[in-house]
């Protein structure tokens, strides 16, 4: 096998586990059982071990090596997944035809980053914001149909800054449209994402994640959250009420067993769904007080008359005065999204 393919996957993997020990060493408790969706770190600990035995399997030059035949598994296959222990050759053909996807899935996801659009959602307001911390950033926010036509919103937040969150963010990106259009099962999609992004050659971090599909008509919306910060449903009214919309699975790329569910939520009149990543709710004062999910929740709440666009505008000023316009250390996102009458 060619040493530069090894080469890529020892970095990569390096990388990778160095990125998952640190995450581990520096979290906060809280921060971790959010994005695992549990309170132990086992799931990691587990990852990481298969991690180590990728890296022995270099060092002993038995990476890449079929079981069946003990030829070498193809350099395309490994690419995307550098525990693959089986050649083409020595593949079933249903197995063949599903590494055939996958191969055409990560080809499509590696050309091009596309560019991003804001339809018209029926009986949604929708408004959005985003700044990086740095020039470019691992915050993203976008919007796109399904296989049905209903409508997708989804926000994710990419762990790290800079240069190499904001390329793992474009492979979202094109992974998120690409099977939205040919699915209509938001856990599902997530799923296969998680697959792609576990073993990859060229993914060395995880990702939080919020989908959505919105049915406009039936006014609901079907949600999966993959370790992401819970979004807040916000119901005004004579007893009005607010929802943190919790984690119904891990962040993406971080665990080998994957379970994720979906939940529904019915829309009412001038409800308002805010999206959000970290980098809002950890924005810090001069006197390093963080601005904190109350905060969010009450100005919500008290600008729940405002359209979408002016409620995020509120938003950026008030972050703006906590901190007093400070640089931010974090990517901050907002996405709005108001039920119309």
């Amino acid at each position: 096998m060619e040493k530069k393919i090894l080469s890529e996957i020892r970095q990569s993997v390096e990388d990778k586990r160095s990125n998952l020990s640190g995450w581990l060493e520096t979290t906060p408790q809280p921060e971790k059982e959010l994005c695992l969706d549990c309170e132990v770190d086992q799931p990691v600990i587990e990852h990481i071990a298969i991690l180590d035995q990728t890296l022995q399997k270099v060092e002993n030059d038995t990476l890449g090596v079929c079981k069946v035949c003990h030829g070498h598994v193809e350099e395309s296959i490994l690419e995307i997944d550098y525990t693959a222990e089986v050649c083409l050759d020595c593949l079933s053909e249903p197995e063949r035809r599903h590494l055939e996807a996958e191969l055409q899935f990560s080809s499509e996801i590696q050309r091009a980053l596309l560019p991003q659009h804001a339809p018209a959602f029926p009986g949604l307001d929708i408004g959005a914001f985003s700044r990086p911390a740095q020039i470019i950033g691992g915050d993203y926010f976008d919007f796109f149909r399904f296989k049905s036509g209903s409508y997708g919103l989804v926000i994710a937040d990419v762990a790290g800054k800079g240069f190499s969150a904001s390329l793992l963010m474009s492979s979202l990106q094109t992974a998120l449209r690409t099977l939205a259009a040919d699915s209509d099962s938001v856990s599902d999609v997530i799923h296969r994402i998680n697959h792609y992004f576990l073993h990859n050659v060229n993914l060395t971090t995880f990702i939080t994640l919020f989908l959505a599909q919105y049915d406009p008509e039936q006014r609901s919306i079907r949600y999966a959250n993959a370790g992401h910060n819970p979004p807040l449903l916000f119901r005004p009214g004579a007893l009005p009420s607010l929802t943190w919309l919790a984690p119904t699975g891990a962040a993406v790329g971080i665990m080998e067993e994957y379970t994720l569910r979906s939940e529904l939520v019915a829309l009412q009149p001038d409800d308002i769904l805010l999206l959000y990543t970290d980098g809002v709710t950890e924005l810090a004062s001069p006197t390093q007080e963080f601005f904190g999910p109350d905060r969010l929740a009450d100005m919500v709440a008290a600008n729940s008359s405002l359209s979408a666009q002016e409620l995020v505008s509120i938003m950026r000023k008030g972050l703006a005065v906590f901190s007093a316009s400070a640089s931010p250390t974090d990517d901050v996102t907002i996405v709005a999204a108001k039920a119309l009458v």
